[in-house]
């Protein structure tokens, strides 16, 4: 039961573990919102955009700042094919990027490269494209790098393909998009300096958290915004979603440790009791050993190694049957292909396991201690009467 509860708890984890991809937990995103407070002049309710300066200020007032990656999106209307090669066409979501934000929320690079300087700088009409592109644009057996594809009526050089590194619906979301140079974006759909979103990573040691105040307090005094207007800059804080979920599962697998546990203790109770039972009807045969010369702990000790044997075997037995369920489990949900961003590759880990059967072992020792003092305690002439 604990070896099946353990890797239960493990396949939870992983599933759950598996939304956040490689992402850095040490980071945040950032982006604008309606103001809610009137401030200098400007009226409550006011929208307004991040720009390219404010990259730079955030780069050079906050050195707690370890990657910034500025982003945008480019917009199409909903159901528009914004996307063809040939006589194929697609509706993909397009973003523009800095070569940071690889480093902040990675994909795996199937062939080619991601983003890089020389085309942020140089405004380049590179774009890198997920792996569902790939298969709605291209043959499978065709090669996308150095391919051309229209974007928004612009045709732009594939110099990259990748693949998400997530699980289940967020892994599709990712793979149906187009990255292209953030400067670029901004140049083909006229968004003049602006930015949409601002993804930020801390420096090691450092909370991001503190990354993510600074940073608030920052845009707001350079965009004229209360300073207490809360709502205003929306956040997103990885580190603390990260940690809500690790504390999460540490009670879990406390409760699990706690429940197992309590199975193990029951498992002894019921050795101690079996044992008690064995010593009982082999009270004439301990009272001859006695007679003949055995000590006491002589019969200590092989009361105890008979309870020993009886919870190794148990154990072993119940260590091969846990790990086979749940290995069984894990190759069904891999032939079947089921993909959940809640529950994947249960597994136990080896170390822990056998931990826990020298836990069992120690404990049937301890368990046959109660039945051995019993039994050294009967006299042997009161042994041998017994009927």
């Amino acid at each position: 039961m604990l070896i099946i509860m353990l890797g239960s708890g493990t396949g939870l984890r992983n599933g759950v573990n598996s939304g956040f991809g490689d992402m850095a937990t040490n980071s945040m995103f950032i982006w604008t919102q309606r103001t809610t407070e009137a401030y200098k002049g400007f009226p409550r309710g006011r929208f307004y955009n991040f720009n390219n300066t404010d990259t730079q200020a955030l780069i050079d007032n906050i050195p707690e700042i370890e990657y910034i990656a500025p982003r945008i999106r480019g917009h199409s209307r909903t159901g528009d094919n914004n996307t063809v090669r040939g006589e194929r066409t697609g509706s993909f979501r397009i973003q523009g990027d800095y070569p940071e934000y690889n480093l902040i929320d990675p994909v795996e690079i199937i062939s080619g490269r991601f983003i890089n300087k020389l085309d942020i700088e140089y405004k380049r009409k590179n774009i890198v494209i997920g792996e569902r592109v790939f298969q709605e644009l291209f043959d499978r057996d065709e090669d996308p790098i150095g391919q051309y594809i229209r974007v928004s009526g612009v045709y732009f050089k594939v110099v990259g393909m990748f693949r998400s590194k997530k699980g289940d619906r967020q892994a599709e979301f990712e793979n149906q998009q187009i990255c292209m140079p953030f400067t670029t974006l901004q140049l083909t759909y006229n968004y003049g300096d602006v930015v949409g979103w601002y993804s930020i990573t801390a420096t090691p040691n450092v909370s991001v958290s503190v990354v993510e105040e600074k940073a608030k307090d920052l845009l707001r005094k350079r965009h004229s915004i209360s300073p207490t207007d809360e709502r205003a800059i929306g956040s997103a804080n990885v580190e603390e979603e990260f940690n809500k979920m690790t504390n999460l599962f540490r009670g879990i697998n406390g409760l699990i440790w706690i429940v197992g546990i309590g199975t193990l203790l029951a498992g002894i109770v019921g050795v101690s009791n079996i044992m008690m039972i064995i010593v009982k009807e082999r009270t004439q045969e301990i009272g001859i050993q006695r007679a003949i010369g055995a000590t006491p702990f002589d019969i200590t000790k092989q009361v105890i190694t008979e309870s020993v044997f009886l919870t190794a075997i148990a154990g072993y037995v119940g260590l091969v049957i846990g790990v086979g369920i749940i290995e069984a489990v894990n190759y069904a949900l891999i032939q079947m292909q089921v993909s959940s961003d809640m529950f994947t590759n249960p597994s136990v880990d080896f170390d822990v396991a056998i931990k826990a059967l020298l836990v069992l072992i120690v404990s049937g020792a301890l368990a046959g201690l109660i039945p051995a003092r019993r039994a050294v305690s009967i006299k042997p002439i009161d042994a041998l009467r017994d009927e």
